[in-house]
């Protein structure tokens, strides 16, 4: 290389920050690889400090139990265009103390996941409410602090949302959820599981709801019955996807008409008798057309 080529040696540095390199290599970078990037120099520093800012998404639940809060609200504190949030996995460190400034200053937020963050009360899902009034996917399993009110206000302020998750979420009974089906009429995908509380009267409001839902969760909720499932059947002609493992008061014979559009369920039909009777006897299933 000759002196004059030298002379015109580019540097990454030297590209356009905000044209070139945030959308069009930071964006690319795992988190993980962002923030070491931070350590190699002050222009390295500022750089990522501009892509922080104007990041649309923002996903800590792969290195969540390894970042200090404190790094988390630095990395965030001058970004005001988040639109995906996920903390997945960050219970051991994040609570409404670092969570409410981010969503404050975010009002354009359409999906968060908060799965998992134990640490977190209701004033949490209250400021969601509040603040993401455009919010479509949220994330809400195994969040035991979820109550009753913190839901309600949900529903009254962010009506357009498709899919929430909330399972595990033990403190909701039926009277919430029917509030929040009849407010959120556009849910697409709902996860119910693992909540005892939940009855056929929440089954049954869904159904009658939510005509255009596509995945219904309702495993170990042991309360609910067939009498709803036929609702479902009946009002949700979209349906794809109905999980019902451990529900035991559901059978076949409300499960059938489902199956016969093709909605995928996560139990198995049972053998014909018969067929049952001469597995025991040959430790097999044979061939058999039963349509003879």
């Amino acid at each position: 290389m000759d002196e004059e080529d030298k002379g015109q040696t580019c540097h990454l540095l030297d590209l356009p920050w905000e044209d070139v390199l945030v959308p069009h290599i930071l964006s690319y970078l795992p988190l993980q690889h962002i923030v070491s990037l931070q350590r190699v120099s002050k222009q390295f520093q500022t750089l990522v400090q501009v892509y922080l800012a104007n990041c649309r998404t923002f996903n800590v639940s792969s290195i969540g139990p390894c970042i200090p809060k404190e790094a988390f609200c630095t990395m965030l504190k001058d970004n005001k265009v988040l639109q995906k949030l996920s903390l997945q996995n960050c219970s051991h460190w994040v609570t409404d103390k670092e969570l409410l400034p981010v969503i404050g200053q975010n009002q354009h937020l359409q999906r968060i996941d908060m799965s998992g963050c134990a640490s977190l009360t209701r004033h949490s899902l209250v400021a969601v409410s509040l603040s993401c009034t455009h919010l479509q996917h949220l994330g809400l399993a195994h969040c035991e602090w979820v109550d009753c009110l913190s839901l309600r206000s949900l529903a009254d302020h962010c009506g357009g949302l498709q899919s929430i998750d909330l399972t595990a979420c033990r403190k909701l009974k039926d009277d919430a959820i029917c509030y929040l089906v009849k407010k959120c009429s556009e849910l697409k995908s709902l996860s119910l599981a693992v909540n005892a509380n939940i009855t056929d009267e929440s089954v049954e409001e869904v159904a009658k709801n939510c005509r255009s839902l596509e995945q219904l969760d309702l495993t170990g909720c042991l309360r609910v019955k067939n009498q709803s499932i036929r609702t479902l059947s009946e009002y949700c002609p979209k349906l794809q996807s109905l999980r019902v493992y451990h529900c035991h008061n559901v059978t076949e014979s409300s499960l059938d008409p489902l199956r016969k559009r093709n909605v995928v369920i996560d139990v198995e039909p049972p053998l014909p008798r018969a067929l049952v009777l001469l597995q025991d006897m040959l430790g097999f299933a044979p061939f058999i057309n039963l349509q003879i």
